[in-house]
């Protein structure tokens, strides 16, 4: 094998990176037990706050020593950990839509002309069926009820004045308002990223979803719904407010320095009498930060060291606190004393002693100064009444810019009014010495203190500082927050308990371990020694998809853990497609040198189109999927690729070796040596009967969605789920009852693994996109289920889906098996040069979506399990569609070698028939070992994923049965002899029948 070195090489190296990189999980995973342990009190009951308290306290310490070389922090250690998703850990998940209606409306100045309005309602409606952008939909129905009035004689107003003329042309219009829709989601996207910052909960994510106007947001951890949506869907508030410099505070600073130097002393006297610790107050917390700063050595207090109480909270200036710095009056702190310093500045003592009109916030973002992250703390001026002088509302337009020396900055117009006010207080500012500063706040947080260095009289104002470009654009977009309304409304929205989560990790982590035990064992009792080169390279497999994903930063949740089984069983397939070429050379008599590198050469083509067919349905499911499908996507491409180089290259340089040593590597048991291989099927003489059996199953499954329709789950029909745990058992009729009335209709009650816990659906006030709504359908919930007196009722786990996402969800998922039909048979028609094999492969997909789906509808009601058509059901049957076209590709492969020797004297159907018994002994074997691990999935997966996993166990028998049975003999039926492949076609030597 030429370049063993660099398989050798790579390998090596891969498995020390992966390595590398999952030890930050095991180093995260006991740093969270250590979190859990201090959070725990002595009836085993966890805080989450102290535990929180106590990472966050950690946040920027190192915890990870590499071999003396390298030193990492906590906060590193989870930027490089291989993390679990909301499924796994609870959490909630939400997606928000930037409305384009309202952007749309306020660019037009609220114009209630009848031919606007009706274009916007008819946008809206066919929006809900259509993959392009509303404001095109929008456009093209303004045209078509005013084709020959101008865009700009509903945008040229006074919120649009600089940018749309009356006498602009409609592309020019369409332009502009597109690029304002474009900048209201940025500015939305910038604000929820400034509030998720300051959540309080480790390492919130959030991100645009391509192509829409739609934010993704998961929190985890996440245990107050509530709050979030509060937080996520409040109104922006821009305001402008006067610095105060702590230079002029200095007399009350320091009797605040000496009011908590007094109680440290205090504290420390009480302890050293009592012998014991101190009780727990707000003033102990505040010892461990002060340190050594009260020991003077004396009962005095007059010296410098005592009057640093409040400084000594690891500010990280090393002035005294009365004194200034650079900017003038700039303080920071560390991360981690910032509650500490909230805690003090909300003391009714601590108050009382600043003047009425003082209020302290903190900075947006903290800054790395030294080695530690620390945020800067201001003083504002608030006033007597709390109103800012200016807020948002003011802003006509702001935009990232270069100032005079090339260096980025920010400029920003006013309105009329902002100009006035603005004019006069910029002048009040810049006569101040040193120059006055003012802070631009968004939702309590200054984004910029820059100063005033004269007055600006027109409204139209450059912020200068040290800014990169990234900053003065998120700048920009916040002083637009207040110009144009963007509201946001939550279109999508789940939450999983903590509880929920521990189970779904229990289940996943069973569902690992025995499925991989299988696939180990399963290898090496059917194959002998080459099992065990089979299992080294399945264990390698796992070490580099684990690793790559940890590198990734990846989120591992249930689906992707079925992915990872999944892409084992798809290494097991390689692995057994070369060990049954080997074996059947080595059974005609060659040497094992010999039958190892024909096995390779013969098994390498089906081994491609496999795999290349598989990745073409994770990336479909990559492109169009979200939330849990694109983690399995992820998962599944990774794994091929890594599947690929195991099972092809890694296993042939073992193979190698032992070959060079003479040592001897038996490729089956005894009992295994001609496994499968006396079977002789008339699959093609048949073919009627399969195909009358098959009609069957789908005209009963299309009598039955004609009478009862297919059972869409939430994220098809929209609606709200609720998984409910109850401390005793209960009956599905006795919840639905207690439930119909408060409700004002039967919701959807279905056991969700057992009498204990069940699946709640219902459609309650689904078209309410407010808070209020979700808060209210919660309480009507709890209402109805308080009806179980004695028998406490938990949520356990929730989901909102609204009915516009509902609509994309299906759209995407009908989009997404077309276009991976579409690729996956173009792939099979240039592979095999024939369109009947294309056609063969086809009808077999079809064959096997069109069964899977009529056994759903025809076992539903009959399985103790939730047979629903969503999300995971659609990645369930893309994924059986890769596997049957994986196995369809393997059969014909073999099917194109045997006609590629046929004689004249036999016939085509014949020859296809051999061609399908003898390649049978690999299709069960494989199909056997799937199945397993499918099986365990089913078992121990857990309720989340069971509709997922018997979608795909089904579909993997379904699949198997249809490349056999339905399309190699289609295939047989749509050819004529003359017309199929000849020996110039094959590739490789054939072998015999």
């Amino acid at each position: 094998m030429q370049n063993r070195g660099l398989v050798i090489f790579l390998s090596v190296v891969v498995t020390l990176l992966c390595f590398f990189y999952l030890s930050f999980t095991v180093v995260s995973y006991n740093v969270q037990q250590n979190a859990r342990a201090a959070a725990t009190d002595a009836s085993g009951k966890i805080d989450l706050n102290k535990k929180q308290a106590y990472l966050d306290s950690i946040w920027n310490t190192p915890v990870y020593n590499l071999f003396g070389v390298a030193e990492y922090t906590y906060k590193e250690v989870k930027d490089y950990e291989l993390s679990l998703g909301l499924d796994l850990q609870g959490g909630m998940h939400v997606t928000l839509e930037v409305s384009p209606v309202d952007i749309i409306k306020g660019l037009a100045g609220n114009s209630q002309d009848s031919s606007f309005v009706k274009a916007l309602r008819t946008a809206t409606a066919e929006q809900k069926n259509s993959r392009s952008s509303f404001s095109s939909l929008f456009f093209k129905a303004y045209r078509a009820e005013n084709p020959d009035k101008p865009l700009a004689s509903i945008f040229a107003n006074a919120s649009t004045r600089g940018k749309i003329a009356t006498n602009d042309d409609d592309s020019k219009v369409i332009s502009i308002v597109d690029q304002e829709i474009e900048s209201a989601i940025d500015r939305s996207f910038t604000i929820l990223s400034n509030r998720l910052d300051q959540f309080g909960t480790s390492q919130p994510n959030i991100q645009r979803l391509p192509g829409s106007g739609k934010i993704q947001v998961e929190i985890p951890g996440a245990d107050n719904p509530q709050r979030v949506r509060k937080l996520l869907q409040g109104v922006a508030r821009l305001e402008f407010w006067d610095v105060i410099e702590p230079n002029t505070l200095n007399n009350q600073l320091l009797v605040i320095n000496e009011i908590l130097v007094k109680e440290q002393k205090a504290a420390k006297t009480t302890t050293a009498k009592s012998g014991e610790p101190a009780a727990k107050s707000g003033s102990e917390d505040l010892s461990s930060l002060l340190g050594d700063s009260t020991k003077t050595g004396s009962d005095t207090t007059a010296t410098a060291k005592e009057t640093q109480g409040l400084d000594s909270l690891q500010n990280l200036n090393v002035s005294p606190l009365f004194a200034l710095s650079s900017p003038p009056g700039s303080f920071r702190y560390a991360i981690k004393d910032t509650a500490t310093i909230n805690d003090i500045f909300k003391r009714q003592d601590i108050r009382n002693v600043l003047p009425r009109n003082v209020g302290v916030y903190w900075a947006n973002k903290p800054e790395l100064v030294g080695t530690q992250e620390s945020l800067e703390l201001f003083f504002l001026d608030i006033g007597r009444n709390g109103k800012s002088k200016l807020t948002g509302e003011v802003i006509t337009d702001a935009r990232n810019e270069l100032d005079q020396f090339a260096r980025p900055a920010v400029s920003m117009n006013m309105n009329a009014t902002g100009t006035r006010v603005w004019a006069k207080w910029t002048s009040e500012a810049a006569s101040k010495s040193p120059k006055g500063r003012i802070a631009i706040m968004l939702d309590n947080a200054v984004y910029s203190a820059p100063s005033v260095n004269g007055e600006i009289p027109n409204g139209n104002s450059q912020i200068t500082g040290n800014f990169t470009i990234e900053e003065a654009k998120d700048l920009a977009n916040v002083l637009k927050a207040g110009s144009l309304p963007a509201p946001t409304k939550i279109v999508e929205e789940s939450s999983v308990g903590p509880t929920l989560g521990q189970e779904s990790i229990r289940n996943g982590m069973i569902s690992i371990v025995v499925g991989f035990l299988i696939i180990i064992f399963f290898m090496l009792v059917v194959y002998n020694a080459s099992g065990w080169v089979a299992d080294l390279a399945v264990i390698l497999n796992l070490i580099f998809l684990l690793g790559i994903l940890a590198s990734l930063n990846a989120a591992l949740t249930l689906p992707g853990i079925a992915g990872i089984l999944l892409s084992l069983a798809i290494a097991v397939d390689a692995n057994v497609l070369i060990n049954e070429r080997v074996k059947e050379d080595l059974n005609a008599g060659k040497t094992l040198d010999t039958s190892i590198r024909a096995g390779y050469k013969n098994a390498f083509t089906a081994i491609i189109d496999s795999n290349v067919t598989t990745l073409i349905k994770g990336f479909v499911l990559l492109a169009f999927g979200s939330g849990l499908i694109y983690g399995f996507a992820v998962t599944l491409i990774i794994g091929i690729l890594c599947s690929f180089f195991t099972s092809v290259f890694f296993t042939r340089v073992i193979f190698e070796y032992y070959i060079r040593r003479g040592k001897k590597v038996n490729f089956s048991m005894s009992w295994s040596k001609n496994l499968f291989r006396s079977i002789n099927i008339n699959f093609i003489g048949n073919r009627k009967i399969y195909y009358t059996i098959s009609s069957a199953i789908v005209v009963a499954g299309i009598v039955m969605v004609s009478i009862k329709g297919f059972n869409y789950g939430v994220d098809f029909k929209g609606g709200r789920t609720y998984i409910i745990g109850f401390e005793k058992p209960v009956t599905a009729k006795e919840v639905r009852e207690s439930l119909t009335e408060a409700f004002g209709e039967a919701p959807e009650v279905k056991t969700f693994g057992g009498d204990t816990k069940y699946k709640i659906t219902t459609s309650y006030l689904i078209d309410d996109d407010s808070d209020e709504a979700t808060v209210h359908a919660g309480k009507q919930l709890e209402t109805g289920l308080a009806k179980f007196s004695g028998n406490k009722a938990t949520i356990l786990s929730f989901y909102k889906v609204g009915p516009t996402i509902a609509n994309d969800i299906k759209v995407s998922a009908i989009w997404s098996l077309m276009v991976a039909v579409v690729l996956m048979f173009l792939y099979i028609l240039i592979r095999f040069r024939k369109w009947q094999f294309a056609l063969g492969t086809v009808v077999s997909l079809f064959h096997t979506v069109m069964v899977v789906l009529s056994l759903f509808v025809l076992l539903e009601g009959i399985m103790p399990f939730s047979l629903e058509i969503d999300q995971s059901f659609v990645a369930a049957i893309l994924t059986v569609i890769g596997y049957s076209i994986n196995d369809s590709v393997v059969v014909f492969d073999r099917v194109r070698e045997f006609l590629a020797m046929k004689k004249s004297t036999e016939d085509t159907a014949s020859v296809v028939n051999n061609a399908l018994n003898d390649t049978l002994s690999r299709t069960l074997i494989t199909g056997m070992s799937t199945i397993f691990v499918l099986l365990i999935l089913f078992v121990f997966g857990g309720e989340t994923i069971r509709g997922f996993t018997f979608a795909m166990l089904i579909g993997v028998l379904i699949g198997t049965y249809s490349s056999l049975c339905i399309g190699t003999p289609v295939l047989v039926d749509f050819s004529k002899d003359d017309k199929l492949p000849d020996n110039k076609v094959a590739a490789g030597k054939p072998v015999t029948a």
